[in-house]
């Protein structure tokens, strides 16, 4: 396997594919419009210069990974790679559109990968015609940091995709842990009351928000459940919690509060967009 394509240039995609060429691959970035894909490979770059500053990574490396990267907004030339990991907005509909089109565009050697962090594979794999080459590689925020990596096979996925697939995980140097195909699989699933109980507790108001965040990480968390949200995103956050609510017919502990929808209405989604629970000086 030599060529990986990554649908979708937003913040996943980018962290995605950096992982990718900097363990080596050729990737090709798909977006929907060049602007889009312009200023993803102009922070995907900054990114990597950064690595180097930081010495996590060698200059040599670094300009092999620049060099790596093809931009496009033909998803018939994207479905050419030997790996196409589709990360694009968690909407059930676009996303089975893609693994269709896809699907009828790609070599019969491909394996389709979603990076979905609630949907069912099976019913993503559900709109191909070779579901044993589909399987889930949910990758976690910043993708090209963090090292978890969930492996979701469903019911088709054949032996010698799940070995490639685990395969391409190892050589990014990331871990992977093999799930089942359940709504919001192992990370997500344990997530929604973390974050579901911090908005609660602001609703009420219990404390605000720099005192809920203070307390989760003086007993161990990296980051607080606000300060997470405003990394992933306020919009990204709310559309997972509620797939996990309606997946799990609302069972009340994935219940959505309306403070997500709040800040979603109003543009407050995080550092995207520059302010989110917290405002973004940089």
């Amino acid at each position: 396997m030599k060529t990986i394509a990554v649908i979708g240039a937003g913040m996943m995609g980018r962290g995605i594919a950096q992982a990718g060429a900097l363990a080596g691959y050729d990737v090709v970035l798909y977006d929907v419009a060049d602007e889009i894909l312009d200023t993803a490979v102009s922070r995907i770059t900054i990114s990597i210069d950064k690595g180097v500053t930081r010495g996590k990574t060698t200059a040599a490396v670094a300009e092999q990974a620049k060099a790596a990267f093809t931009a496009t907004t033909s998803l018939a030339a994207a479905a050419q790679a030997d790996l196409i990991i589709e990360a694009a907005p968690e909407k059930l509909a676009l996303k089975r559109q893609i693994f269709a089109e896809l699907d009828a565009a790609a070599p019969e050697h491909a394996i389709f990968a979603s990076n979905t962090s609630s949907l069912s594979i099976n019913v993503l794999a559900g709109a191909c015609r070779r579901p044993d080459r589909v399987i889930g590689l949910h990758f976690f925020n910043p993708a090209h940091i963090m090292k978890l990596v969930e492996l979701i096979p469903n019911e088709f996925t054949s032996d010698a995709t799940l070995q490639t697939a685990l395969g391409f995980v190892e050589k990014l140097g990331k871990t992977a842990v093999l799930c089942k195909d359940t709504p919001a699989f192992i990370v997500n699933r344990v997530a929604r009351p973390f974050y579901g109980e911090a908005l609660r507790l602001l609703g009420e108001g219990a404390a605000d928000v720099e005192t809920i965040d203070r307390l989760m990480k003086s007993i161990g968390f990296r980051m607080g459940p606000f300060e997470l949200i405003d990394l992933v995103g306020s919009d990204v956050n709310f559309a997972v919690t509620q797939s996990v609510y309606e997946a799990y017919f609302h069972d009340p502990k994935y219940r959505p509060h309306p403070i997500q929808r709040r800040m979603v209405q109003s543009g407050r989604l995080g550092r995207k967009t520059g302010r989110g629970f917290y405002k973004d000086e940089g």
